[in-house]
């Protein structure tokens, strides 16, 4: 495996692996700064994790200690989970919009067990069998929920604000919110010519807003004590279009590679989503939960053959577009129904 790669002009990516995932790294990008590098993303928390952006970081004659700042895309533990332990080498700054360090200040701050308590009220409550809610009520009772990533999450020091040119010397990057992925997601515009000349406006670090060859999850945004009804599949399709309108000559994404033509991936994706809810009102014919809706949906594989914490990340995806579907009328919740079913209407 290549553990470097140069993008030219001061930018790199390092392959950081993500353990027992599909995906198998996280690509972490260098920017050189006139006061030093600053990294976007970090990768998971991990010692062979750890290890592998120290060697990066070597072959660039850099090591952790000269980490400048570090800007997070999103709060995931595949992009944020190294931030602490990069400060704690180098004093270095972490930022991340205000949004997703909610996301890190609540996980934080929750009791032990909070989680497990919250996901497994929720599945019960979108029709989840028995042998799928076990589990979760054994971790609970066992306290394994003390293990669960991302717990003591480093807490960021800087805000990102969307639109804002950020302060990194020698530098023109500007903050693109991107909510979907996550409520906090940002993409990075990097408002400078192409190395490369490639036509359009400079380079944009995609986290995993947009991918070259799958669609991030889209599920919901997750909050025990708040009672909004959030649509993150609404809010991901506007934030595509706004990224297409960039015009971004080269996207740097945090999975897979880099690719040109952002606006046709975009398209794509758009195209993706909106068969996928043309689909889901022929299968809302007759009422079905959420969970029996994600058992019906097709995903890269049988459902039968879908892990254990993979059939719950689905369920919040088929969530997600009940929720976008309810908001544009085309579907309702059938009254009286508990477990909570949908219906297509009209």
């Amino acid at each position: 495996m290549t553990r470097v790669t140069e993008h030219g002009g001061g930018v790199w990516s390092l392959k950081v692996p993500i353990p027992d995932n599909p995906l198998g790294h996280t690509l972490v990008h260098v920017l050189d700064t006139g006061r030093g590098p600053v990294l976007v993303d970090t990768g998971w928390d991990d010692p062979a994790s750890w290890t592998e952006l120290s060697d990066g970081l070597a072959e660039l004659g850099l090591a952790p200690a000269d980490v400048h700042g570090v800007l997070v895309t999103h709060h995931h533990p595949d992009h944020h989970g190294l931030s602490g332990r990069v400060r704690e080498a180098s004093g270095a700054w972490i930022a991340m919009h205000p949004a997703d360090i909610a996301v890190v200040r609540r996980t934080r701050e929750a009791r032990p067990g909070a989680w497990l308590d919250y996901l497994a009220g929720k599945l019960a409550a979108v029709g989840a069998p028995e042998e799928h809610l076990a589990p979760l009520l054994a971790a609970r009772e066992s306290g394994r929920s003390r293990t669960l990533p991302g717990l003591r999450a480093a807490l960021p020091d800087r805000e990102i604000a969307p639109g804002e040119l950020l302060d990194l010397a020698g530098r023109r990057l500007r903050a693109i919110w991107t909510p979907g992925h996550t409520p906090g997601h940002v993409c990075l515009h990097l408002e400078e010519d192409h190395p490369a000349n490639l036509p359009g406006r400079g380079r944009l670090f995609s986290g995993d807003h947009l991918l070259p060859g799958i669609s991030p999850h889209i599920g919901l945004y997750e909050d025990p004590d708040d009672s909004t009804v959030t649509d993150p599949l609404g809010d991901y399709l506007d934030s595509l279009e706004r990224v297409g309108r960039l015009g971004a000559a080269e996207v740097l994404p945090a999975h897979q590679h880099p690719f040109t033509d952002a606006p046709a991936r975009v398209r794509e994706l758009l195209a993706h989503h909106e068969e996928r809810l043309t689909g889901l009102l022929s299968l809302l014919a007759a009422p079905l939960t959420p969970w029996r809706l994600a058992e019906r949906m097709e995903w890269n594989r049988p459902w039968d053959e879908i892990p254990y914490g993979s059939r719950t990340i689905a369920v919040s995806e088929a969530e997600a577009h009940l929720r976008r579907l309810v908001k544009l009328g085309r579907v309702e919740a059938v009254p009286g129904s508990d477990p909570v079913a949908y219906v297509s209407v009209g």
